[in-house]
């Protein structure tokens, strides 16, 4: 316990789509059971209060912010305000995306520019306006939620969310061999199958395994992954608890699979 005492924490999607665990939503609540001040922030700012009365309800400190992240202005007013509330920011969660389906032929323009703005971009200028902050710190850690879908084809034509990913891989590495001097971890986590509600609620992807059917959706990636069941929110959670610890202190630009083999199998 307390391995995030005295640090403080901003989690971009800290909030979930629907009932249950999203991954933002377990890691800020992990984040503050281990000690952490938690900034939440969440494009739905009723989600982002559920998750900081959880929070409060079990003792921690946390606050909440309502924000479109894929924004400049938006982002320059969060880490603002959470420089005011908290004073500094040791750990940043990347935790926003959306999961768009369809090939290169059948995405639109638009969508491919909107899932690259929420994916990709919200990570960029999270990570422009943080990156000062801990420079003048003295360090501090940021970890950046990509997808299994960055480094293989899982089965189904997402080409937006796989292309975004892959590329929120490679800004991950470039940027921690950028900043490894001053003491600024970069890392990203690679979660493979999760039950999620981020999943349940996105209609290409019930459309894509199971026509619809959520509960035949969550057979089918049961039956893909080698341990045989999905992973879940707080697999992600306690992954980034130990890449936000002094745990990690010496480990930055990681892929971090979390997926319970599912990258091991040939199909």
């Amino acid at each position: 316990m307390h391995r995030l005492k005295g640090k403080v924490a901003l989690v971009l999607g800290a909030g979930s789509i629907g009932p249950g665990w999203g991954n933002g939503k377990a890691t800020a609540v992990t984040f503050a059971r281990e000690g952490a001040h938690v900034f939440c922030v969440d494009r739905n700012g009723t989600a982002a209060q559920e998750t900081v009365d959880i929070i409060i309800s079990e003792g921690g400190i946390a606050s909440a912010f309502t924000a479109d992240v894929s924004r400049g202005d938006e982002v320059d007013a969060v880490v603002a305000t959470c420089l005011r509330s908290y004073g500094r920011i040791d750990v940043l969660d990347n935790n926003v995306g959306i999961a768009e389906t369809g090939s290169v032929v059948e995405v639109s323009e638009a969508d491919w520019d909107r899932v690259f703005a929420v994916n990709l971009k919200s990570a960029f200028l999270a990570m422009k306006h943080v990156v000062p902050v801990m420079q003048r710190q003295g360090g501090g850690s940021i970890i950046n939620i990509s997808s299994v879908a960055a480094i293989r084809h899982l089965g189904i034509s997402y080409v937006t969310y796989a292309a975004s990913k892959a590329a929120m891989n490679a800004m991950t590495l470039t940027s921690a061999v950028e900043f490894a001097s001053q003491h600024i971890r970069v890392n990203c986590i690679l979660p493979g199958l999760m039950k999620t509600p981020m999943v349940a609620h996105s209609a290409g992807l019930v459309a894509s395994y199971a026509r619809g059917d959520v509960e035949a959706m969550w057979r089918a990636r049961d039956a893909q992954v080698p341990m045989g069941h999905m992973g879940e929110a707080w697999d992600v959670a306690n992954a980034a608890l130990f890449l936000a610890s002094d745990e990690s202190k010496y480990i930055t630009g990681i892929e971090l699979v979390v997926d319970g083999g599912l990258t091991l199998k040939v199909s």
